[in-house]
């Protein structure tokens, strides 16, 4: 090979590596969504959204999922987990329910539900297992 090939090769790798740096910089400095502050994607109550992921999945994943939901629902379970609150909106299904993990924020506000209380939540969905779990979410009334 000559000189000048080889020279041509350690640019272009130089290149492609600067590409890859800038990339990954990009993401990982990627502001995170404020969920508080954005209206929602979709709004139903939660047991339509159960249902819509219990009778096909992937299509309840092509529509919901990294979306924020606005759900609706009567809150069946008050739970902390690793010091931030969960709310659980009951369903019709009994197998499953709608997860709503608390952004740390909205902890103070959890002691003002009650189980049974109506409540309109506003989150990220990350998907189903078992239940539907919506992320980073904000209690809306």
């Amino acid at each position: 090979m000559t000189k000048k090939g080889r020279i041509t090769i350690i640019i272009s790798m130089l290149v492609i590596a600067l590409v890859v740096v800038f990339i990954n910089a990009a993401i990982y400095n990627k502001p995170h969504t404020n969920v508080s502050e954005s209206s929602p994607n979709v709004s139903l109550a939660s047991n339509t959204l159960l249902e819509e992921f219990e009778n096909d999945e992937i299509r309840a994943n092509s529509k919901y999922l990294e979306q924020i939901i606005q759900v609706t629902g009567i809150i069946s379970a008050l739970n902390t987990a690793n010091g931030n609150g969960i709310v659980t909106l009951s369903g019709e299904s009994a197998t499953g329910s709608v997860m709503c993990h608390l952004s740390p924020e909205e902890n103070k506000k959890m002691s003002a539900l009650k189980k049974g209380q109506n409540v309109v939540i506003k989150g990220i969905c990350t998907g189903y297992l078992m239940d539907v779990i919506l992320i980073k979410c904000v209690i809306v009334n």
